[in-house]
């Protein structure tokens, strides 16, 4: 069993540790020399800020809807980053970082002590209390769907920011809401074929 931890909007959410009076406000990173927008809030997101964003196409817009920006800082991130992956590495048994805030972990055999579920609650907690940060978790069987899993946790709020997909009967549950072309690995040239195929779903790739 597979566990990916993923932080939320890691690059806006690094910013409001520091600024705890921006958290619930639009926020955008940009990139050096102040060029795109790199890093989106939730709530940026909300207002329909885009990723790659040029700066200066959007500045009025930013002043207007309140947007705060920030040039991007790549010593904070970095140094949040592995506080973050230090405290995984300490809560299972193997760890592979995936990315900048991503990270996996082999959680095998951890539900013979604990369920899955909460020891997802526990990783949430305890990066949230030591970094600031809030994190994904998913758990899948494979690496592909604890990737599917952790997208689940941060897209649907209900989830408590933590899927199980040990379950084979959950797997299909969520397969079968799931387009192709959101599956890891899969870009558009492959979606495109897929649909062609009258491949519309990743429970129908899976089967």
């Amino acid at each position: 069993m597979f566990a990916l931890a993923d932080a939320n909007n890691f690059y806006a959410s690094c910013e409001t540790i520091f600024r705890p009076d921006l958290r619930g406000k639009p926020i955008v990173v940009v990139s050096n020399y102040d060029g795109c927008v790199i890093a989106r809030s939730a709530v940026a997101k909300r207002l329909g800020v885009k990723m790659a964003a040029p700066l200066f196409q959007n500045e009025r817009y930013f002043r207007q809807n309140g947007v705060h920006v920030f040039s991007s800082n790549y010593e904070l991130y970095g140094d949040m980053s592995a506080r973050m992956m230090a405290i995984l590495g300490e809560m299972a048994a193997g760890q592979e970082v995936y990315s900048i805030d991503e990270s996996f972990l082999d959680v095998t055999g951890i539900d013979n002590l604990i369920p899955f579920e909460a020891f997802g609650q526990q990783m949430r907690e305890r990066i949230r209390r030591e970094t600031g940060l809030i994190i994904g978790v998913g758990f899948g069987p494979t690496k592909t769907l604890a990737k599917l899993a952790n997208h689940a946790a941060k897209k649907w709020t209900q989830t408590g920011g933590v899927v199980d997909l040990s379950s084979r009967i959950r797997q299909r549950k969520l397969l079968h809401l799931t387009d192709v072309g959101d599956i890891w690995g899969i870009g558009p040239r492959i979606t495109k074929r897929m649909h062609q195929l009258g491949i519309a779903t990743a429970l129908q790739l899976a089967d």
